[in-house]
């Protein structure tokens, strides 16, 4: 019989953490990107709408 090391499960299961964060990322990178895309078609420069974006990440209670 091989011998076999036991591998603890924190070294090789990904946490939920770690599984859902991409997903996340990509949800914010879409949600940012109409909200830009919506600023635009008001009248707003790309660069004022990410500048407003990044204001109201600053004050996000949940960001924290």
């Amino acid at each position: 019989m091989p011998c076999e090391t036991v591998i603890p499960p924190d070294e090789h299961i990904m946490t939920v953490q770690e599984a859902r964060e991409p997903l996340y990322q990509k949800l914010e990178q879409e949600v940012e990107a109409k909200l830009v895309e919506a600023a635009v078609d008001a009248g707003w420069s790309p660069y004022d709408a990410l500048n407003a974006i990044d204001q109201l990440k600053k004050h996000d209670p949940l960001d924290g």
